[in-house]
C-alpha cells in the first residue's frame, strides 16, 4: 500500500470577531491601565537622559513590561531581560510553536524608550501626565512605541484563546530606538542563533495614513545628524563697538548651510543625496494619495495669520497629494531641531555673541547610504569657511534607510484579509518619513523575511511633538488584525 502522500495543511482560520472581543475586552481590563503607568515614567532614551542608569527609569519600564508579560501566563513563553555591559537593556520573549513543522519563526519588535518632553502640550496635559479622552490617551511614548510589547502579547493570547495553531514566536524590545537604536546591533549579533530563520517580522512602531483600515509601511527613510557649531569670538562682545566688522556667526552660519539647501525650495543640493523612487513605490503613492487626497497635508497643525481682518492658514510645500506622499518619504529634508549660543529673549542685551550651534536632522531618502552622507556632509559644511571663521561639524547619528522586500503572495492576501475583517476596508500601503534602524538591519540578516511594518501613528498622533496620543479603538483592531496575519502564515 503506497505511503500518504504529505500536503501542507493550509492555517486555521481565526474568528476575527472573537479575536478583536478579546483583544477589546484585554485592552479594557489591564492593557490600557499598564499603559497609562507607562506614559507617566520619564523613560527617555539615553541621548537625552546620559545619566539613565542611575536615573533607573528605562529598568522601570523594562521589568513592568516584563513582569506583565509573565503575569499573562501564555502557555510555553520564556522571558528574559538581558544585559550587555554599558549597553541599554533589551527584553526577550520566545513562544514555542504549536504548528506541526513550523520552521519559521516570527520576530515580533518593539521598544520602550521615549523621545524628550518638548514644549507646547495643551494646558490640561503633559509628556509624564497621562489623560485618556475620547478614546485617545496623552501622553509620551504610548503610541511611539510603548504600546508595542502589550499589543503584540495580546495578539497571541487571541490565537490561544482559539487554540488557532502558530508558528515560533520571539519577542525583541528594545530601550535605545529613539538614540537610533546604536545598542541594538550588538544584542541582536548575541541572540542570532536563537532567533531561528525569521520568516516573518512584525514591528509596531510606524505609522497610519487613517484611522480606518490597516497601513502596511512600504519604506523608511534614513537619517542623518549631528551639531553644527559657526564660532567667531572667543567671548560676546557689544554689538555697537563690533558689528559691521566682525562678522555674525549668525550670518556665516546661513552661507554654510546655504551649500547644503537651497533656502527658497528647500531642496537639498548635494546630488548624492537624492535617489530615483522605484516604479512600484510611485503607484501605491498615486494609490493611497486617492485614499487620503488633501488630508495627507492638512493633518498638520498649521499656524494661521491675520491677512485683511481674515485668518489664513500657513501653506505646506505642496497641495499635490503625490508630490506630497513622495515629499515625506523619498525626498531628503533638512530640519534644525535645536540650538545653543542664543540667551532667552528676555535676557538678550546687545552683544554680538561669539558663536552660533544647530543641531542638524537630515532625513535621506531609503536606498541613500548613510554613513557615506555623513562623510560628505561633514566636509560640505567644514571645508573653506567664510572669514576663516571655526566651522565644525559633530557627527551625532545615522541610520541608512528601508525599502520592503517584494510582497509575498500570502503575505498581501493576509493583509488585505485582517484589514477588511477588523475595519472594513482593504490595506493602504503607505511609505513613512521616520526611522527604524533595525528594518534595514533586519532586511539584511533576514532577506526572505516579509516585513509587517505598522503601528498607530495616525493623523494628529504627534510623535515626539506635544499632545501625542495613542488612538485606542485603532490600536484594538491593530491587535487583531496582527493575530489574524500570524493565522494565516503558511
Amino acid at each position: 500500500m503506497n505511503a500518504p502522500l504529505h500536503r501542507e495543511l493550509p492555517p486555521a482560520e481565526l474568528n476575527a470577531a472573537r479575536a478583536l472581543a478579546d483583544a477589546s475586552s484585554q485592552w479594557d481590563r489591564d492593557i490600557l491601565r499598564q499603559i497609562t503607568e507607562y506614559v507617566a515614567i520619564p523613560a527617555k532614551s539615553p541621548s537625552f537622559d546620559q545619566d539613565w542608569a542611575a536615573h533607573g527609569h528605562i529598568d522601570t519600564v523594562l521589568r513592568n513590561a516584563a513582569s506583565w508579560v509573565e503575569a499573562q501566563k501564555v502557555e510555553g513563553l520564556a522571558l528574559e531581560i538581558i544585559r550587555l555591559p554599558g549597553r541599554t537593556p533589551v527584553l526577550f520573549f520566545d513562544i514555542p510553536a504549536t504548528r506541526a513543522g513550523a520552521g519559521q519563526t516570527v520576530l515580533m519588535y518593539g521598544h520602550l524608550d521615549k523621545q524628550p518632553e518638548f514644549s507646547g502640550w495643551r494646558q490640561d496635559l503633559g509628556p509624564w501626565t497621562p489623560k485618556y479622552e475620547d478614546g485617545k490617551l496623552y501622553g509620551r511614548g504610548a503610541a511611539d512605541d510603548g504600546y508595542a510589547v502589550y499589543a503584540s502579547i495580546a495578539a497571541v493570547q487571541a490565537l490561544k484563546a482559539q487554540k488557532v495553531p502558530h508558528p515560533r514566536i520571539v519577542g525583541l524590545i528594545e530601550t535605545c530606538e529613539e538614540s537610533g537604536s546604536y545598542d541594538l546591533l550588538p544584542y541582536v549579533d548575541a541572540l542570532r542563533p536563537r532567533l531561528g530563520e525569521v520568516g516573518l517580522v512584525i514591528c509596531l512602531d510606524s505609522g497610519a495614513g487613517n484611522y480606518d483600515q490597516l497601513w502596511l509601511t512600504t519604506s523608511l527613510r534614513g537619517m542623518a545628524s549631528g551639531t553644527l557649531k559657526v564660532q567667531i569670538l572667543t567671548e560676546g562682545v557689544h554689538s555697537g563697538d563690533a558689528s559691521g566688522l566682525v562678522p555674525s556667526s549668525f550670518r556665516i552660519m546661513r552661507q554654510v548651510l546655504d551649500r547644503l539647501e537651497d533656502s527658497k525650495t528647500g531642496r537639498l543640493l548635494p546630488g548624492s543625496f537624492h535617489c530615483e523612487v522605484p516604479a512600484e513605490r510611485l503607484e501605491q503613492a498615486r494609490a493611497t494619495a486617492a485614499i487620503l487626497g488633501d488630508e495627507v497635508y492638512k493633518r498638520f497643525p498649521w499656524a494661521h495669520a491675520d491677512c485683511g481682518g481674515s485668518s489664513v492658514s500657513a501653506l505646506p510645500t505642496t497641495t499635490d497629494p503625490v508630490q506630497a506622499l513622495l515629499n515625506r518619504t523619498w525626498t531628503p529634508t533638512l530640519s534644525v531641531t535645536g540650538a545653543d549660543g542664543f540667551p532667552a529673549l528676555q535676557d538678550a542685551g546687545n552683544v554680538l555673541r561669539p558663536y552660533t550651534a544647530f543641531k542638524l536632522s537630515l532625513r535621506l531618502p531609503p536606498l541613500v547610504d548613510a554613513a557615506a552622507a555623513v562623510q560628505e556632509l561633514q566636509a560640505l559644511l567644514e571645508d573653506n569657511a567664510p572669514y576663516q571663521a571655526r566651522v565644525t561639524f559633530e557627527p551625532g547619528g545615522a541610520a541608512t534607510g528601508w525599502n520592503a522586500p517584494d510582497t509575498a503572495p500570502w503575505f498581501e492576501q493576509a493583509l488585505h484579509a485582517a484589514s477588511r475583517a477588523h475595519f472594513g476596508a482593504p490595506c493602504g500601503f503607505i511609505g513613512q518619513g521616520g526611522t527604524i534602524p533595525l528594518m534595514n538591519l533586519l532586511s539584511q540578516g533576514f532577506p526572505t523575511s516579509q516585513m509587517m511594518v505598522c503601528g498607530v501613528l495616525g493623523p494628529r498622533s504627534n510623535a515626539h511633538g506635544p499632545n501625542e496620543f495613542l488612538h485606542v479603538p485603532y490600536a484594538k483592531r491593530l491587535t487583531a488584525a496582527v493575530a489574524e496575519v500570524i493565522a494565516r502564515m503558511p
